[in-house]
């Protein structure tokens, strides 16, 4: 990756945003067993392993679109989605969930880096949630991620202290 003194501001910022919420998240599932980061302790169908495991698909997805666009994304977004992507499967375990978003986090990080264009956008897939005909630039992108990643650490720290009263913060 780009040292961080050849780093401009703005992907300075980026990065160290990125790394925060990745850090607040990642710390809801300190000392955790699999039994207790699938455990579902709130009304919710969300575990904290799943939820991990979304984050980390999420962020891969939307990279891939600031890579080439929404033919890029590998989208399946079928009725099976709730379980590929909020559950582990059999034989996956938080250490894996856990390493493969650290693997994740790499590739953004040395993306925000090294794009060579921030302004460079794609038109979004065709979804019901998105805008006929909109566009995303790849900042864009990036802040999207930071916020979801964002949103569900907050999730996780509810989930997290129905386990066992640990909080990421206070």
């Amino acid at each position: 990756m780009t040292g961080p003194t050849t780093l401009t501001r703005e992907r300075a910022d980026l990065l160290e945003s990125l790394r925060r919420h990745r850090s607040f998240l990642r710390f809801t599932v300190r000392g955790l067993t699999d039994e207790q980061a699938l455990r579902r302790p709130t009304v919710s169908a969300l575990n904290l392993a799943g939820l991990i495991k979304h984050v980390a698909a999420t962020e891969a997805e939307w990279v891939r679109f600031a890579e080439g666009g929404a033919e890029a994304m590998h989208r399946n977004w079928g009725p099976d989605a709730l379980t590929r992507h909020w559950h582990l499967a059999p034989g996956e375990t938080l250490a894996g969930v856990l390493a493969d978003y650290e693997a994740v986090a790499r590739h953004t990080d040395d993306l925000v880096a090294t794009l060579p264009d921030l302004d460079a956008e794609h038109a979004l897939p065709e979804a019901p949630w998105f805008e006929p005909g909109a566009r995303w630039s790849a900042r864009r992108v990036f802040l999207h991620v930071i916020a979801e990643t964002a949103q569900h650490a907050g999730h996780a720290d509810i989930l997290r202290e129905s386990i066992d009263g640990q909080k990421t913060m206070g």
